[in-house]
């Protein structure tokens, strides 16, 4: 069976990477290490991590610092560098992955020419979890099909071959502006390498609507960053666009869902 790194880019997570480290430690399949890579944290981040170290002894927990330079391509590339694992898997502080991540994740590459995978996540603060992941796998899955040549890496739940990222990885885009989404600028590298992405339906990862907390002008240079990466790199196909049509799509009711599930808890919060 294939080896599987977990690599978690961290900056500031004091409020996630609890849950994230002790959802990657419960794994059916245990992962071959489970690298945290600090990204000039100033909150309790780092002794969290350390925390969770001397809880769990047994579990291949390395906490390494990337304090060159603040964002998150050289950060995941930081810990990309360090992965030792066969498959290097790739997510978010605030991801949760489901207990059977790993074994699935090792499933997704038994074929030998899969270079790359992505996964459905669920988002784990909203009722009717679930009924979300459907929804999610399949816009997921209809994205797969109609873009066709250039699919998407998720950052949040995605995971990639070791040789497939020593083949791309002086290739990828520094953006040192932090203008692009790094996750699609790295699926846009795999495949002008000539490499395969597919979509693994049984890759499940949680994750946080933290986003719903964004300002409006935060969310505009999110969807902003979609333009950005494919325009850099010359691809003018509009079906690239869907994500960022998908996420405008249900960003309405995803938030209307998020404030109403607050403003419930702060009415039954006792006094």
């Amino acid at each position: 069976m294939k080896s599987v790194s977990i690599v978690i880019p961290a900056y500031n997570e004091e409020e996630t990477i609890l849950p994230c480290l002790e959802a990657c430690v419960a794994q059916t399949v245990p992962a071959h290490e489970i690298i945290v890579v600090n990204n000039k944290s100033t909150d309790k981040t780092v002794a969290i991590v350390r925390e969770v170290q001397s809880l769990y002894p047994d579990a291949p927990i390395i906490l390494i610092e990337q304090a060159d330079s603040q964002g998150i391509t050289p950060t995941r590339n930081k810990g990309f560098d360090a992965a030792t694992g066969d498959i290097i898997g790739r997510i978010d502080s605030d991801s949760i992955v489901e207990p059977n991540w790993v074994e699935e994740t090792t499933k997704a590459f038994t074929d030998p020419t899969v270079d790359a995978i992505t996964g459905p996540v669920i988002y784990y603060e909203l009722p009717f979890r679930r009924f979300g992941q459907l929804a999610d796998d399949t816009m997921r899955k209809a994205m797969f099909k109609l873009v066709r040549d250039y699919k998407f890496l998720f950052g949040s739940n995605m995971g990639l071959t070791r040789t497939a990222w020593l083949a791309v990885r002086d290739e990828t885009c520094a953006d040192e502006e932090d203008l692009m989404h790094e996750d699609l600028d790295l699926a846009v590298h795999v495949h002008r390498a000539g490499l395969k992405i597919v979509y693994a339906p049984r890759v499940i990862a949680g994750m946080s609507l933290r986003r719903m907390d964004d300002s409006p002008s935060d969310i505009v240079s999110y969807l902003m960053r979609f333009d950005r990466t494919y325009n850099h790199h010359g691809i003018p196909d509009r079906r690239l666009r869907v994500p960022a049509a998908a996420f405008m799509a249900v960003y309405p009711i995803i938030k209307t869902m998020h404030w109403g599930k607050r403003i419930s808890r702060a009415i039954r919060k006792p006094q």
